[in-house]
């Protein structure tokens, strides 16, 4: 899949992060009305370690100088599945869209080939209202799998102090400078979303490395609930919607046998209680609408709605040493 006469491609730098802002926040504003990308989260993308900005990401140029689209692979934990995004400005980024699918899913071969693997799944995520990019996706034979939801809920009146938790169990924030305290919170979390169809099991050092890579780290933000001094449930927070004015829930576990016993919620209480003390407007997070542990059922008890939903698409691509 070749670009149209007079348009290029090249390799992103840091030094693009004002360029690819702009061609993010114009599709965000086409498919969702409002922006949901910040300077940060292209940041956080080009420095992530499972991404290499000279061989896993693109930016198209049109005949003209200007980049008007992004494509760029992630979640992989080399494994044998991962995320392709593509980003074009809606008016004059549209025919670049399928050339950077077609060059990140033969990046994604090679990847496959690297990580010794014989093929990886590749997913892409897309609004219902995007036809086009759905309409790309299939013709590049990707086909649907699920929908996610991004839930928002108000903080308005959540107190400095949260409610008390269920007897037995308390909730603390994380001792952020405890090695053995940071592997128990990796052992949770791991083990947490071990029954989720989606899980990709990662070491504690991939683990410590992608958090090392993250911008920032409010470490305040991350909780631990222990029932009889025993680590039952965490919480980890991120700063990647602090430019919406709101705190963001990035993963939840509970262990199996301590679910439905309200450990999830007061961890959710205590995380709407910091934000809501450091002054944000709203409480966010995703979440999977097939997870069979049905965490939507969780969120929405506590006040959480849908902000929109995302289709999730998928196709297998053989490895393919590169050239």
């Amino acid at each position: 899949m070749r670009l149209p006469p007079g348009w290029s491609v090249r390799r992103p730098s840091l030094d693009d992060v004002p360029v690819i802002l702009g061609v993010v926040h114009a599709s965000d504003i086409a498919a969702l009305g409002h922006p949901d990308f910040s300077a940060e989260d292209v940041r956080e993308v080009l420095t992530a370690p499972d991404l290499d900005p000279a061989r896993d990401s693109w930016l198209a140029v049109d005949p003209a100088g200007e980049v008007v689209g992004w494509s760029y692979l992630e979640d992989s934990n080399r494994g044998p599945r991962e995320t392709v995004e593509v980003y074009v400005h809606p008016r004059r980024g549209l025919p670049a869209q399928a050339p950077l699918l077609a060059r990140q899913l033969a990046r994604s071969a090679e990847r496959a080939a690297e990580f010794g693997l014989d093929r990886i799944t590749v997913r892409a995520i897309a609004i219902p209202t995007e036809q086009r990019w759905i309409g790309t996706l299939r013709a590049a034979g990707f086909g649907f799998v699920k929908r996610y939801a991004r839930m928002r809920r108000p903080l308005d009146g959540v107190p400095g102090e949260p409610p008390l938790p269920p007897p037995g169990v308390t909730i603390r924030p994380v001792r952020s400078t405890d090695e053995a305290e940071l592997r128990t919170f990796h052992r949770v979390l791991d083990t947490g979303f071990r029954d989720t169809p989606d899980h990709q099991p990662t070491t504690y050092e991939r683990w410590r490395e992608q958090v090392a890579a993250l911008p920032s780290v409010a470490w305040d933000e991350w909780f631990v609930a222990e029932v009889a001094g025993e680590p039952v449930g965490v919480l980890q927070s991120a700063d990647q919607t602090l430019d919406q004015d709101e705190g963001w829930v990035k993963q939840l576990a509970v262990l199996p046998a301590y679910r439905r016993r309200g450990v999830g919620t007061a961890l959710l209480a205590r995380a709407f209680a910091r934000y809501a003390a450091k002054g944000r407007a709203y409480a966010g997070l995703g979440v999977d609408l097939s997870n069979p542990t049905q965490p939507v059922q969780l969120y929405r008890s506590v006040g959480m709605t849908p902000r929109y939903e995302a289709d999730v698409f998928e196709r297998t691509v053989p490895a393919s040493p590169g050239s």
